[in-house]
């Protein structure tokens, strides 16, 4: 017997690899002789930068950036073995977790941390970036991140604007005379999760942004710059990318990617699994488990479990699922899982569930359970 083991980063516990260690490890238990495989994959938020570097190889580069608050603070990011390319999570800089909940505030946080990491892989020599955009603290369209590569953005009179979303509705013209020169031969491919567009109803403010500590006021604020910076960005580059599937990704990088850095944008889930060889990896195999930290209807819209749930049904193997919270199961078997299971204990409290070892004590019960 055959079984393939490939889960999302359990966020805020543990990462793909120790998840999957974990599930191989119970199930060895229960079945001795099971031929298994660890298959780490992210969808280009948390851990999307240990699979690469598993995968590809390389080394990690630590420095001092700018979080979400401009505090500076120590963070890394991978360079391939060959050095030509960077992997970069801008969750590492720009992410929720980098700051505290009274800091949440998308009228005022910033990429431009990530746009440091940007100059430091290509004054290092690397031509091609490789950004996973899941899990950020922003609504600023990338434009810290803009102006940390050397773009100005500026107001009617022509004065220089700062950070945070606040500045897109008052965006009349934009500089880009002193961006950084390396630009011109560096390629950029953006990984997320999310197909949502750049503004509107299932745009990046009024989908994320709440999360995020934006209020019903900030979030019609948000939009409306959304869509203010987007015909600035159709006047000066000529390209509109409102409707673009991908382009509200982690508040709007995702356009601003597009329209600044010429981005090709990719499913994360995508990406992993192609660099993983997963497909060819399937053959032969009699059962995939996969999971993430929390399972629901939108695990099944681009994530790791709706992508691997697609290609296991393709080839006629049963998928299973486990994650710390379950929520939608009737519709996850109706998609097709054979099983969906909740690590988590009912009555144990979250903040116990997500320490390290009480999550990996949880998958390896909740495994040992389903091969008993």
């Amino acid at each position: 017997m055959k079984i393939i083991i490939a889960t999302d980063s359990f966020k805020g516990s543990l990462t793909s690899t120790e998840a999957g260690t974990a599930a191989i490890e119970a199930i060895r238990t229960k079945v001795p002789d099971c031929q298994t495989e660890l298959i780490p994959i992210a969808d280009g938020g948390e851990g999307m930068l240990s699979v690469m570097l598993n995968v590809i190889g390389g080394t990690t580069h630590s420095l001092e950036a700018h979080n979400p608050c401009m505090e500076r603070t120590t963070t890394s990011y991978g360079i391939s073995s060959d050095g030509r390319t960077a992997f970069i999570e801008m969750a590492s800089i720009s992410g929720l977790p980098l700051i505290r909940e009274n800091q949440r505030n998308p009228w005022e946080t910033s990429t431009y941390g990530t746009g440091e990491l940007i100059v430091d892989a290509l004054e290092k020599g690397c031509t091609h970036i490789i950004l996973g955009i899941g899990g950020s603290a922003t609504n600023d369209a990338g434009t810290g991140m803009l102006q940390a590569l050397g773009f100005r953005f500026l107001d009617a009179d022509g004065n220089v604007l700062g950070h945070g979303g606040k500045i897109l509705e008052q965006i009349a013209s934009i500089d880009d005379s002193q961006k950084h020169p390396l630009l011109a031969k560096a390629r950029f491919t953006v990984a997320c999760d999310v197909q949502n567009p750049f503004d509107g109803p299932e745009g990046a403010a009024h989908v994320f942004a709440r999360q995020k500590g934006a209020d019903n006021a900030m979030i019609a604020a948000l939009d409306k710059g959304m869509r203010h910076f987007a015909s600035i960005i159709d006047i000066h580059t000529g390209k509109d990318i409102r409707r673009i599937p991908g382009s509200g990704a982690a508040g709007g990088m995702g356009g601003g990617m597009m329209a600044f850095l010429q981005a090709e944008l990719k499913s994360g889930a995508d990406l992993l699994l192609d660099i993983s060889r997963f497909e060819e990896r399937m053959t032969g195999a009699d059962l995939i488990i996969t999971g993430e930290g929390r399972i629901d209807r939108q695990s099944l819209m681009g994530k790791v479990p709706g992508k691997i749930l697609k290609m296991g049904l393709s080839r006629g193997i049963p998928v299973i699922a486990i994650a710390g919270c379950v929520k939608d199961k009737a519709l996850l078997l109706e998609a097709g899982f054979k099983g969906v299971y909740a690590t988590k204990p009912v009555h144990m409290p979250l903040e116990e569930a997500m320490k390290r070892e009480v999550a990996i004590q949880n998958i390896k019960n909740t495994l040992i359970a389903i091969f008993h």
